[in-house]
């Protein structure tokens, strides 16, 4: 009988063995296609960096202070509302009015959340919180912005307009200035000298305020950053320094700051600077609760063609989906059909968005 048994027993776990690798097999098979998408996402799918948005409290106290001091253009007044709304801002009954502003080649978008109405920015919020974000606003003439904001009681954030030093040599000679709007998000005017910037800021044009250069986002670990933004967006780094002194510490109004500074770029737009602060390191998380409605929640516009492949792998890679999915609007009244809201490693909004 023990012979007969045996060799049974041995046949019995060959089956069982040949079984189990088909179904693995089957298994691998099955999910290769996905899994091939998420390692293609080295590519630049994000092609260029559109609108930044800002949610505000009172539509025409803001666009009266963006265009009368900052000298914003309305392009568009809109009011939108319905299911595919609700499912592109993650939230229920929402109606908004946006209004469009151009500077130069580029634009800021104004959000009043008619319903549901978000909370007010944070009193006490600091230049090292994760929820800061501001636009850098380049100017010709820093002096003679510094007057015109001053002329118009805007509330500093810094001490005071900062030359930065030379031996920050990728930033040295660059002038700025941290302020905040109505609603007391932060800006910043800033500008290059010479040998620095893009060639269209020193371009002769007889106007004060020229343009949207960048806009800058305080994280948490650079490189869980460039995750998101470089290895699966496909920005690409465009330089990258640290920053710290007396002129940094005024500028950001933070006592100690010593700042990694690492910028990023598409094809076309103004670019996402991200700001580690390697000290302090007391800057507080964004709150857990955040919303797309509430005061601090800017959202920075990522066009792409690739939109529903690229919801995918942002599903995939266990990102913070705001939306329902990528959504699909009725018209292109918010000046796209296709978007997704999502948020980067730091919780900062994303509006993934296809023309």
């Amino acid at each position: 009988m023990t012979t007969n048994y045996m060799p049974h027993t041995a046949q019995r776990r060959f089956r069982l063995v040949s079984c189990l690798l088909a179904f693995h097999l089957l298994l691998v098979l099955a999910y290769a296609p996905a899994a091939q998408a998420a390692q293609g996402t080295a590519s630049p799918v994000v092609e260029s960096v559109g609108a930044m948005s800002v949610v505000v409290s009172d539509m025409d106290r803001s666009v009266a202070f963006y265009s009368q001091v900052l000298t914003f253009q309305e392009i568009s007044d809109v009011e939108v509302f319905g299911s595919e709304v609700e499912h592109l801002q993650g939230l229920f009954g929402v109606r908004l009015r946006v209004v469009t502003m151009r500077l130069g080649d580029e634009f800021i978008e104004l959000t009043e959340f008619l319903t549901p109405q978000g909370r007010p920015m944070p009193v006490d919020s600091r230049s090292n919180d994760r929820w800061f974000q501001h636009v850098a606003i380049i100017v010709s003439d820093m002096d003679r912005a510094y007057q015109v904001l001053r002329e118009h009681d805007v509330k500093h954030s810094s001490t005071g307009p900062q030359i930065l030093p030379a031996y920050i040599k990728s930033a040295a000679g660059i002038r700025a200035f941290y302020f905040r709007d109505p609603d007391s998000h932060f800006l910043e005017v800033l500008q290059f000298p010479p040998d620095k910037g893009d060639t269209k800021w020193h371009r002769p044009s007889g106007k004060l305020f020229l343009g949207i250069d960048h806009t800058a986002i305080v994280v948490g670990d650079t490189d869980a950053s460039l995750r998101f933004y470089r290895d699966t967006l496909g920005m690409r780094v465009a330089g990258e320094s640290e920053n710290y002194g007396t002129e940094q510490e005024h500028l950001n109004n933070v006592f100690g700051a010593r700042l990694r500074i690492t910028a990023l770029r598409a094809t076309q737009g103004p670019g996402i600077e991200l700001l580690e602060y390697l000290a302090p390191r007391d800057g507080r998380p964004m709150p857990i609760s955040s919303h797309a409605n509430d005061l601090w929640a800017w959202k920075t516009a990522l066009v792409t063609r690739e939109a529903g492949r690229l919801a995918n792998v942002l599903r995939s890679g266990k990102h913070p989906l705001v939306s329902s999915g990528s959504v699909t609007l009725v018209d292109d009244r918010l000046g796209f059909r296709v978007g997704l809201l999502i948020r980067d490693p730091d919780g900062h909004l994303m509006q993934i968005v296809a023309k």
